[in-house]
């Protein structure tokens, strides 16, 4: 072989690694798709601040004893692990990636993210390859199949929109506060806004809506037939409304200030002059104090139900779902023995 042919040999030779590695980059940066029927969290969690989500085995959730870090462990709080040190809020999870809104970094060091970037961020289930989807402030997002459906705030008043998984394909849908946290079956149900509180149906499969019920209710929470609320005419008391057979129970006259529902029980904060947390069926029966004082932030996991003080961000608490008894969850101290 002449140095010639050499050239030419070593030229081909190079030219494959090039088209090589660019496809290779290519592919590491294409985002996958979901798996249809893909929702990103329960909507009373979504409701109650997003900080834990269940996926696949695993919980997502914002570590208060940690700044709010995103960490994950096993439904049993088992194998923590801390996946990123930044404050995180409305987590959802689906397919490869995890979703959340952070407003920056902790005080914790060694992760390399910049304090005071918030952003609405998309990464892989271990935390890693961050990439920011909007530097909007999202006050309330969902996933449902591959958009993310968001409600934004600014200086000029609310905006409803969607966005696929990608960054791509950014659709403008109402500049109302639709919350769109209530999603099941690729249909979106939310209270109405402006003239009425009805219950709306959007589906997005065409961004279409239709009234579903006209009711006077607010954050709505479906769980099988039945769609939980609170009853806005009536001092805010927890009904739900059957889809199929069109007919209200009333579960409790107690004014709630938030509530949640999983795993045949609902809990909810009363409040008056005696505030407490309660939990009972969810046909309303049952009933006991799980805890004396105000609490907020109610998130569920298959197996425990998470809360805090209503004047202590710091400290989360942590019951047994049906269970009369809780406890402070100790998850920070749990992850530093464990490192």
């Amino acid at each position: 072989m002449n140095t010639k042919q050499k050239r030419i040999v070593i030229g081909v030779i190079l030219a494959l690694v090039l088209i090589t590695l660019m496809v290779t980059l290519t592919l590491m940066q294409r985002v996958s798709m979901n798996p249809e029927g893909t929702i990103g969290n329960t909507a009373g969690n979504i409701n109650n601040g997003g900080l834990y989500c269940e996926y696949d085995g695993r919980v997502y959730f914002a570590n208060s004893f940690d700044g709010g870090s995103l960490f994950s462990m096993n439904p049993d709080e088992s194998d923590i692990r801390r996946l990123n040190n930044l404050e995180v809020h409305n987590i959802l999870a689906g397919g490869k990636y995890l979703y959340y809104f952070q407003t920056g970094a902790t005080n914790n060091s060694g992760f390399g993210q910049i304090d005071g970037m918030r952003s609405f961020d998309r990464c892989q289930l271990n935390g890693k390859d961050s990439v920011s989807l909007t530097r909007d402030v999202v006050t309330s997002a969902q996933l449902v199949d591959n958009y993310i459906y968001m409600l934004t705030a600014a200086n000029d008043g609310p905006a409803f929109y969607k966005m696929k998984i990608d960054k791509t394909d950014q659709t403008d849908l109402a500049a109302l506060s639709i919350n769109p946290a209530c999603a099941q079956d690729g249909i979106i149900y939310y209270n109405g806004v402006e003239a009425d509180h009805y219950l709306y149906a959007l589906n997005t499969a065409n961004d279409s809506i239709s009234e579903v019920w006209a009711g006077n209710l607010w954050y709505p929470v479906l769980s099988g037939d039945y769609v939980y609320y609170m009853d806005v005419e009536n001092n805010y008391r927890l009904c739900r409304y059957s889809l199929s057979q069109k007919v209200v129970e009333v579960l409790t006259e107690d004014r709630a200030d938030c509530f949640n529902v999983g795993s045949g029980y609902i809990y909810y904060q009363k409040n008056g002059n005696d505030p407490q947390l309660i939990c009972m069926r969810t046909d309303g029966t049952g009933a006991m104090v799980i805890a004396d004082g105000n609490y907020t932030n109610i998130n569920m996991t298959s197996q425990y139900v998470y809360f805090r003080a209503f004047d202590d961000d710091a400290t989360v608490y942590h019951s047994y779902i049906g269970s009369g008894s809780y406890s402070e969850f100790t998850a920070a101290l749990e992850a530093s023995a464990a490192k």
